[in-house]
């Protein structure tokens, strides 16, 4: 049933989806940061599995950056959407795929395919049950080369909470409130889609399994999270924008900040 609801839910908003990463600074803000860290630890080049990628906006990018690149997602609309960028962009060379398919069973690729796997902003933190998270986890691990690295982001619990003061706060008096506070799962109806919502904990222990490093934990949002009006605002000054993101990239891997994000990354190498 959340497998429908999530499908449902990105198939009315594929082009907001699109959009949403570079929307404005704040939005963009998740995108360059998972970006930034990419960067550091990619290989020149290689192929890379955007493991629900959604319509294909990291796709795109990486593709556009002499990565080659297969994209999965589990919405029809979101696949179909992709393909079209992919061709605007003259981009078929790179971009080897574009395929239908759920991150908790990756059986159409054998073991050890892809030089890095990026799982994006919420591919995970849509997956309800618990053991089914686990198996999407070991998947990718699977299908990573050795020596490879994964990207996964997910949506963080303690930020979804502080939305919910913001911008709903008559919620908090709602069971699914307590059921979203305790254990980090919201079954949709309330303005967004079925979802659970991570501790950095949760996150990290779930990729601790034989042969995978944790290297970094990363608040994409970081000290900026949830302040969207402020943080635009100041991306119109030349002079205090880029120190502030000099702060940002500074800070984003502080524990405390990694907590609050609204989106949190971790980084593994496959040994």
């Amino acid at each position: 049933m959340s497998d429908m609801l999530v499908q449902e839910f990105y198939t009315q908003n594929v082009r907001g989806e699109w959009r949403r990463l570079v929307k404005d600074a704040y939005r963009r803000l998740e995108f360059d940061t998972t970006l930034y860290f990419m960067q550091q630890y990619l290989p020149a080049q290689g192929l890379i599995l955007d493991a629900g990628g959604g319509p294909g906006r990291y796709t795109v990018e990486l593709a556009g950056r002499g990565y080659d690149v297969v994209l999965l997602d589990a919405t029809p609309a979101n696949i179909e959407f992709a393909r079209r960028q992919v061709k605007r962009r003259h981009l078929q060379e790179r971009v080897r795929q574009v395929l239908p398919g759920s991150i908790v069973d990756l059986s159409m690729f054998p073991d050890a395919t892809f030089d890095a796997i990026l799982c994006s902003g919420g591919p995970l933190s849509h997956i309800l049950e618990r053991q089914e998270r686990l198996r999407a986890i070991s998947e990718l691990v699977r299908v990573t080369k050795p020596g490879g690295h994964l990207f996964a982001s997910v949506m963080g619990r303690l930020s979804v909470l502080v939305v919910c003061l913001m911008i709903s706060p008559d919620e908090i008096a709602m069971p699914h409130f307590d059921l979203l506070r305790t254990t980090g799962d919201y079954l949709g109806g309330h303005g967004f889609t079925a979802c659970h919502f991570f501790l950095p904990d949760e996150l990290r222990e779930a990729f601790i399994l034989p042969g995978v490093e944790v290297l970094e934990m990363v608040g994409l949002e970081g000290i900026s999270a949830n302040h969207r009006k402020e943080l635009n605002k100041l991306a119109r000054d030349g002079t205090l924008f880029p120190r502030w993101l000099e702060t940002h990239f500074a800070t984003c891997t502080h524990p405390a900040v990694v907590a609050t994000s609204e989106h949190m990354l971790i980084v593994c190498r496959k040994g």
